[in-house]
């Protein structure tokens, strides 16, 4: 049987966080420590393995997912990532491990001159899931409302999708984060396009086509009277605050929105400082809504 959820985890960051995205690194780390959440560094962790490995290779996907599983279950801990890319690798290897007892066994038997074994007792949670049951506590940190303030939430693909192995919201209608969101006093607005990938991993192939789907998103999300766009997913947070800079409409009307994540929204709104959630690092201006923020 699996361990109840505790309110300490080994935090695996990934690569792309602490390489890219300091300030979705550094709200997080400042709104578990205003709740807390104690977070231990993830002492030892690989790449998590990524979805584009398990294409390619599976058992080496297996394996390198698999071992960073091992290790937090060698010292007793569950895992929480705040990376969509992360939390799907290793929630699907975590599926995977469980149901097959011949991929186990392989798996096992690569990780053994290692001294480690999956056993599949650690709980792998997405940040947002945390925040998600600490909503009544998020509440009460609330200090600085932020009425007025109209959001275009993009969960991103690995939060929702497989639903059977993501196990966290409708992945057709998802309202958590949502309301989340909506606990500072902000209104999450419906739009079109949310749940439509935003891109980024496209980028690779042709920034042509990955651009032209921003472009829609943004669209959407104007057309919807957002006046930013908040993700927790770092990837997609890469379309919204880098890529959409310059990027125009048809008509030659800049689409560019203050990009933010969902920690940074909660940080603000629960009187964080603002250099501790590394507002300063956004790259697309935050003018446009510095007084709906209370910056």
């Amino acid at each position: 049987m699996r361990t109840e959820m505790t309110l300490s985890y080994e935090l695996f960051l990934g690569c792309a966080i602490p390489a890219r995205f300091n300030n979705y690194e550094s709200s997080l780390r400042a709104v578990a420590k205003e709740l807390g959440v104690e977070l231990i560094d993830f002492e030892g962790a690989s790449c998590c393995g990524t979805v584009v490995m398990k294409s390619i290779h599976e058992a080496s996907w297996l394996s390198l997912s698999g071992r960073n599983i091992a290790l937090a279950e060698s010292r007793g801990h569950d895992i929480v990532t705040p990376c969509n890319g992360c939390f799907g690798s290793l929630k699907d290897t975590d599926h995977v491990l469980h149901g097959h007892s011949q991929l186990r066994e392989a798996v096992n038997k690569t990780l053994k001159p290692l001294g480690l074994q999956y056993q599949g007792k650690a709980k792998i949670r997405h940040f947002v899931e945390v925040l998600y049951d600490l909503r009544e506590e998020i509440a009460g940190h609330i200090v600085r409302p932020l009425d007025g303030l109209r959001i275009a939430f993009h969960p991103g693909c690995h939060l929702l999708r497989p639903s059977n192995v993501a196990g966290f919201d409708d992945p057709e209608l998802p309202r958590k984060v949502d309301e989340l969101l909506e606990l500072t006093g902000a209104k999450s607005v419906p739009w079109g396009l949310k749940l439509r990938c935003c891109g980024s991993p496209l980028l690779i192939a042709s920034e042509e086509v990955a651009t032209r789907i921003l472009r829609e998103k943004m669209i959407s999300a104007r057309e919807a009277g957002a006046h930013c766009i908040v993700t927790n997913c770092p990837a997609c947070h890469t379309q919204f605050d880098l890529q959409l800079r310059g990027l125009k409409d048809d008509n030659g009307q800049s689409l560019e929105m203050p990009g933010l994540f969902v920690t940074q929204v909660l940080g603000l709104a629960m009187g964080l400082d603002s250099e501790q959630l590394g507002l300063q690092l956004n790259r697309i201006s935050l003018d446009p809504i510095r007084g709906l923020l209370g910056l």
